[in-house]
């Protein structure tokens, strides 16, 4: 619980230095830079490691926002036989997917919503080897997840719902950090 505090204190006095550093008008450098507080209780308010998850798994009806703010070693208990109802709701044939995981086997690896990464396997959420190793920027999450859930065995059932189409980013990410690509 301590390394969560500081991690959201840590976040938040670098968000408020960088908030105070970005603005160079002369009202606000002549301003006192205001104390910030940091008492209250801090809540988490989103996972985010698998992209669309919850929108896709949590039903209307069941609060996003709790779902978002669950400690993930206790999202799978709690959600996977959610998540395996809606799998089936999504997709009535589902047998197995591309990795051989049955419909319990894959909503229980979604319903544990964290980012795994390999120490010493390739960083990627799959490119038919090495799978959900990481994530790498150029990675087409959405498609993987299509793929898992509508594919089939061999990935190749439901071919109009095993791909977004959106096949690479607008604009070609940066060889230097932070990598991402500049803003339209």
């Amino acid at each position: 619980m301590k390394t969560n505090h500081f991690k959201i204190i840590a976040l938040a006095t670098i968000t408020a230095l960088v908030s105070v550093n970005c603005d160079n008008s002369e009202d606000r450098m002549a301003m006192e830079p205001t104390a910030i507080d940091f008492s209250g209780n801090f809540v988490q308010q989103d996972q985010m490691a698998r992209p669309a998850i919850n929108t896709v798994f949590i039903a209307s009806g069941t609060p996003k926002d709790e779902f978002n703010a669950t400690i993930p070693s206790m999202m799978g208990a709690k959600y996977q036989p959610i998540f395996q109802s809606r799998l089936m709701a999504l997709n009535p044939n589902y047998t197995t997917n591309a990795l051989g995981q049955n419909a319990a086997a894959l909503t229980g690896l979604l319903a544990t919503d964290v980012l795994g990464v390999s120490k010493t396997a390739k960083t990627t959420f799959f490119d038919g080897t090495n799978v959900l190793t990481g994530r790498a920027l150029a990675d087409d999450v959405i498609d993987v997840e299509l793929l898992l859930i509508f594919g089939g065995p061999n990935g190749t059932s439901n071919s109009g719902l095993t791909s977004d189409h959106v096949n690479a980013n607008d604009k070609p990410f940066t060889a230097a950090f932070p990598y991402l690509a500049a803003a339209w």
